[in-house]
């Protein structure tokens, strides 16, 4: 009887401490009998104030009306249990969805003592599946109402057997039209023909369905990019009756994928274009001074083959640090191009020979190019570049040797073509093809190729440029570059260029390697002060008259000082509130005639727009050799250098002593060049044919009078004019014959002189 007892205390203790369900009794007449903590928790009464209570209140005023309550207890009675869920009340009026359990409790001879009642709160459960319930029928009605989706059976042999209206939608075509007829009609020609109509037919019905993407054609036959499932289905026994496809017209997701991967790639290209153009200023102003100043090195170490060797070493690594700044600036579209309507056949056809040079004889070399080949606007130089770039990675990738093919033909870009290439314009193109026969590339080599310094190549076998140069350039042309390779079939890249409707221009001729100087006057505006040192050497070893300015105010002022001025070379990027195209403007309103020449690593968009130079400008990209500078400059000024006067050797320490007296005698008709010491008077001397030498008397590394002896003894035709502020220290020497001008000297007694001691020279017939 205890145990009893204890045992039946525990279980209303475990019943009373439980608070998630309301478990309670009811009498017979359903009134509340017991009141756990669950019930108190979750329908809000205490047990003062729901014992002998009807549990009908519990209801909602609906329920109560229908008669739920008393329906309950009855089911109870009658079948054992009563199970159910519905709207339940709380104390404060609030509602919630119940689980309810009621069991009727009978003694042993079978009365009816009450009923038991468990409740449960599942609110949370009846929301989710409401918003499931709600969530499928929303997806019914969207199957029922969908067009985006081509969704039709086919038979086993892939005959349509059903059609949607998605698929009228995205096909064109109506159920009368396409029941009954092949699936492979929505192919391209290209696909039927490789049989991937029965590939897909064959995978869905082995593997029990068919995924992929492809280009479809509607029955306008535009194409559109297409994801296509094919679900094989089968009856019971295993036997297939048949295919489920769905088609989804993907063309604008491709799209915006490729607008996001171009935007991607754009937005990395100009990270890289202005961390290129940042630098390459700065590194192209360096390597102009080192290539300057080992250029002017050159007559110190002449017949030192050793020395001459370095410095040959040297300049070759200037070139080649020129050319990767180049190559970054061509990827980055930032090269400075100077574009002609020209043939691109007739470049390349000239370059043949270059070609095969630089592939070499174990490689087959066949260029073709179509009759009637259309123009394009190009740079002559850069579309070179692009062919012997993509020559030489073509070489690379035939060890073994075998065949480069060179290809040019016109073209058409079609609106179905541009559809899936983004930033094309349709339209007629000229097309390069360069293909080769060699390894080729997977696809994830392919799709890095045109990244700057990615290589496949053995360290020190190559920069990974060539490609990303030719990118930049076909691009920076307003052109359209396409990379297509398989591993073990070679590659083919194919570039093409807008047609131009122009006549073909003249190319101008190359500049002859050979450097000529000119005795006109030249403004060089450089501000960086070692760039300025090196190309006013330059210059004024090629005989110009130079004048240097820091700025762009300094030349203004210089010019409005009214010094004549053939030519104004200007670097682009310039310090202070005046910008080098402003300076070339005003400078023109003071000298029309005046010729203009920029200089430059990195040129940003003061002369350049659209990638291109602007008409009539020219441009000389640092770093460059005195023989380019000496070309350009003589380009620019009109025909060969002028010989027409006395080449005189003014030797003085004092830059601006020799820059006066440089003057006087270009005023005179004179040909001028200077020298600080001796050394550099020897060395000019050894490299050029002097008349006359004006020498100082006080030189830095020796005596006036030693030099003119050296010059009596190696040069024995030029005649000297000793120029001192030591009175007449140096007159009548008897093994120099010599005239000598005491400083300060006027115009008129440096030209007297020069002619006097000249005058001397040929009396005594020793002037040539």
């Amino acid at each position: 009887m205890t145990s009893d007892f204890t045992t039946q205390r525990r279980m209303q203790m475990l019943i009373e401490r439980v608070a998630d369900y309301a478990i309670y009794m009811l009498n017979p007449d359903g009134t509340v009998a017991s009141w756990n903590a669950g019930a108190r928790r979750f329908k809000g009464y205490s047990e003062a104030e729901i014992l002998g209570e009807h549990f009908s209140r519990f209801y909602t005023p609906a329920d109560r009306a229908a008669g739920l309550p008393e329906r309950a207890l009855a089911t109870a009675l009658e079948m054992g249990r009563f199970e159910a869920e519905g709207w339940r009340v709380r104390k404060d009026g609030s509602h919630y969805w119940a689980s309810v359990v009621i069991d009727p409790i009978l003694d042993d001879e079978g009365r009816l003592l009450g009923f038991a009642k468990i409740t449960r709160d599942i609110s949370d459960k009846k929301l989710a599946r409401e918003a499931l319930r709600r969530s499928e029928e929303q997806f019914r009605l969207l199957v029922d109402s969908v067009i985006d989706y081509a969704i039709y059976m086919l038979s086993p042999e892939g005959l349509v057997t059903t059609w949607n209206a998605g698929a009228r939608n995205i096909k064109g075509y109506t159920a009368d039209e396409v029941i009954g007829t092949h699936f492979s009609r929505f192919y391209t020609d290209d696909d039927r023909r490789a049989g991937l109509p029965e590939h897909v037919l064959v995978t869905a019905r082995e593997l029990g369905r068919f995924q992929g993407e492809g280009v479809r054609v509607r029955k306008d036959g535009t194409r559109f990019r297409a994801d296509v499932v094919v679900d094989a289905i089968r009856d019971a026994d295993g036997r297939l009756v048949g295919f489920a496809k769905i088609t989804r017209d993907v063309t604008q997701r491709v799209q915006l994928e490729e607008a996001r991967h171009a935007l991607q790639h754009a937005q990395r290209l100009e990270a890289v274009g202005k961390l290129t153009g940042g630098v390459a200023h700065d590194f192209n102003n360096i390597l102009q001074v080192i290539g300057g100043s080992l250029q002017l090195l050159g007559g110190a170490v002449a017949g030192q083959p050793a020395a001459q060797r370095h410095l040959q070493m040297a300049l070759g690594g200037v070139d080649r640090g020129a050319k990767l700044s180049s190559q970054l600036l061509a990827f980055a579209r930032r090269q400075p191009l100077q574009p002609y309507v020209l043939n691109p056949g007739r470049v390349v056809r000239n370059m043949e020979e270059l070609v095969r040079r630089a592939v070499g004889e174990h490689v087959e070399v066949e260029t073709v190019v179509s009759a009637s080949l259309w123009n394009a606007t190009l740079d002559p130089h850069q579309l070179e570049n692009v062919v012997l770039n993509l020559a030489i990675n073509a070489r690379d990738a035939m060890p073994g040797g075998g065949k480069l093919t060179v290809e040019l033909s016109n073209t058409m870009l079609d609106d179905t073509y541009v559809s899936a290439a983004h930033e094309v314009p349709p339209g007629q193109y000229v097309l390069l093809a360069i293909t080769d026969t060699g390894t080729g590339m997977a696809p994830d080599v392919r799709e890095r190729a045109i990244e700057p310094f990615f290589t496949t190549k053995s360290e020190g076998q190559g920069t990974g440029l060539g490609l990303s140069m030719a990118f930049g350039f076909v691009k920076q042309s307003g052109g359209h570059f396409r990379i297509y390779s398989e591993v073990g079939h070679g590659t083919t890249i194919k570039a093409y260029f807008p047609r131009a409707l122009e006549a073909e221009q003249t190319l101008p001729e190359p500049v002859a390697g050979e450097a000529r100087g000119g005795t006109e006057t030249i403004l060089v505006v450089e501000d960086d002060p070692n760039v300025q040192a090196t190309v006013v050497g330059m210059l004024s070893q090629l005989g110009y008259r130079v004048l240097r300015a820091d700025d762009a105010e300094m030349a203004l002022a210089v010019l409005k000082a009214g010094v004549r001025c053939d030519l104004l070379f200007t670097d682009v990027v310039m310090p202070g509130k005046l910008n080098s195209t402003e300076l070339v403007r005003q400078a023109r309103a003071l000298l029309p005639d005046m010729k203009v020449l920029y200089t430059s690593g990195y040129t940003q968009n003061a002369i350049i727009h659209g990638g291109r130079l602007d008409p009539g400008v020219e441009l000389l990209s640092k770093p460059y050799r005195r023989e380019k500078l000496a070309g350009k400059v003589r380009q620019l000024l009109g025909g060969p250098a002028r010989a027409d006067g006395p080449r005189v050797l003014l030797v003085d320490d004092d830059a601006r002593a020799r820059e006066l007296y440089r003057g006087i005698l270009l005023d005179a008709g004179f040909q001028a060049d200077e020298a600080a010491t001796a050394g550099e008077a020897i060395e000019l001397l050894a490299r050029g044919r002097y008349d006359a030498a004006v020498v100082d008397y006080s030189l830095p590394d020796q005596d006036g009078l030693s030099l003119a002896r050296r010059i009596v003894a190696g040069h024995p035709d030029v005649a000297i004019v000793f120029a001192s502020g030591y009175g007449n220290l140096v007159a009548g020497v008897a093994d120099v014959t010599a005239r000598v001008l005491t400083k300060p000297f006027t115009d008129l007694q440096l030209k007297q002189a020069l002619l006097a001691a000249m005058a001397d020279r040929a009396a005594t017939g020793k002037l040539a």
